[in-house]
Parts: structure tokens; sequence; C-alpha cells
């Protein structure tokens, strides 16, 4: 095979966009392992010698202990509800061939494409009139809501790829909806399972301006809004900002690369589907 001049152009675009990429990353990882003098000084140079502190000093001054905890309770919770109720709703829009579930999945297709800010202040209201604000309840409730329509579609189209055959077997066979959803379907949805799970958890991880406006003051921040205390008016130390940002970012990386191979296969299954 000839090595084209259009191939050159594409391989240079590709190492453009590599590098477009990775250069954020890199510039987070030296300034988190750099002091304050060789941030003043050298910014994007390599840390000479590296330097741990600001990893300490971040975990103690913005109590990055409990910010880790009040993130994982309120991410595992909203992704739990959300792969249980998804999958659920899911299932029956994708087996029911009725007008009524054609309608609602269209409205959960309308959730997705309209954005949440529309709604921002009625949604503050009512968190606030349940007696909500500033607790894990009212999170999880929130993301359940935001989040759910993106799910649904990801699961319906995965469950629709599935042949038929596997539910109607099992209703034969004396099982009730609910038992062939929860013994015969479910099982087949890992890859589509491992997608909502890792899309989601990103998502609201990384999540800054709803805890910001939900959980502000309450003792109960999450590690954006906690990470955000070394960001103010006048100064900003970013030492510290990298290296809360790096230790925010670890768990939910590890957890992307032990499901990364779900990801795309589960996510174009729900495309075709």
């Amino acid at each position: 095979m000839k090595y084209k001049p259009r191939t050159f152009v594409l391989e240079v675009v590709m190492v453009a966009a590599a590098i477009a990429f990775l250069f954020p990353v890199y510039a987070l990882v030296t300034l988190a392992f750099k002091d304050p003098g060789q941030i003043a000084n050298k910014p994007l140079s390599l840390p000479d010698p590296p330097s741990v502190g600001s990893f300490g000093e971040a975990w103690q001054s913005a109590s990055l202990g409990s910010a880790l905890l009040n993130s994982t309770l309120i991410t595992v919770s909203s992704v739990l509800v959300l792969i249980v109720l998804g999958s659920l709703a899911a299932y029956f829009l994708a087996r029911t061939a009725t007008r009524l579930g054609y309608t609602l999945y269209i409205l959960f297709l309308v959730g997705i494409i309209l954005p949440f800010q529309l709604g921002m202040i009625p949604l503050y209201q009512m968190v606030n009139d349940l007696g909500l604000l500033g607790t894990y309840q009212g999170m999880i409730l929130f993301y359940t809501g935001i989040q759910l329509p993106f799910t649904v579609f990801l699961y319906t189209g995965f469950i629709r790829s599935l042949p038929a055959d596997y539910t109607n077997a099992a209703l034969i066979d004396g099982a009730s909806h609910l038992q062939a959803f929860a013994h015969v379907i479910f099982p087949l949805l890992r890859p589509i399972t491992g997608t909502v799970l890792i899309l989601n958890a990103v998502h609201i991880w990384n999540d800054f301006f709803t805890p910001l406006l939900y959980l502000g003051g309450s003792g109960r921040e999450t590690v954006p809004v906690r990470v955000f205390a070394f960001v103010n008016e006048y100064t900003s130390n970013y030492g510290l900002v990298a290296a809360g940002l790096v230790l925010a970012a670890l768990p939910i990386l590890l957890l992307f690369l032990v499901l990364q191979r779900y990801v795309i296969r589960g996510f174009a299954s729900g495309l075709k589907g």
C-alpha cells in the first residue's frame, strides 16, 4: 500500500488532535507536582524536583476526604436508581408496540434535547418546597430526573436489538414480565449497563453547578465545589487546584479503565436500535 500525501495529512491532524487533548492533562499533572515557586517561574516545565506537598495541603484545607465520600454516595446512589428505573422503563417501551409506548418514548427523547437550565428556577423551588435542599436525597432525585431520559434511550435501543424470543420463551414457561426481565433480559444488558454506569457516573461526579446550587453551605459539598474554594476573586492557588483535581479524577478514571470495553459497544448498540 502506497504512502499517499492524504495519509500524511491525516496523521498530522491526528497528532495535532492528540496534543490538543493531552496538553491540559500534562499541565494539570505538572502543576500538581510543583511547589509555588516552580509554578511562578516555570509553570509548564517538568517538576524539578517533584513535590507532593500540594496534595496533602489540598486534602486537609478543602476537607477532600469528606467531599470524596459525599461525591461517592451521591454518584453511586444516583447511578443505581438510574439503572433500575431506566432499564425497567426501557423494557416496557421496547416490548410495547402501542401508541402509549411510542408517545412515552418521544417524551423521553424530548427530555434529552431540552436543557435543564430552562427549568432551573422551578426545580430549585420544588426541591426547596420538599425540604430536600442541602440533602443527599435532593441531589439523587435531581440527577435521576435529569439523566433518566438519556438512560432510557440507551437501554431501549439495546433491548430492541435483542430477539423477542427470549422474553416469549420465559412468558410461555409461566414467568411474569418482571421475572422475565430480571432473570432473562437484564443479564443480557451487561454491555449497555456498563455504558450507562460510566457515562452517568462521569457526569454526576464532575458536575459543579448543581452541587454548588443545591448543596452550597450545607457541609455536604462534592469534590468540584470544595476544589473551587481554592479560587477566589483576587488570588488563585493553582497548585492546590491542580492537586485537588488530580485527586478528584482518580476514582472516576479507575472506573472508566475497568469499564471502558463496555462503553463503545453498548453506546453503539443503543444508537443502532
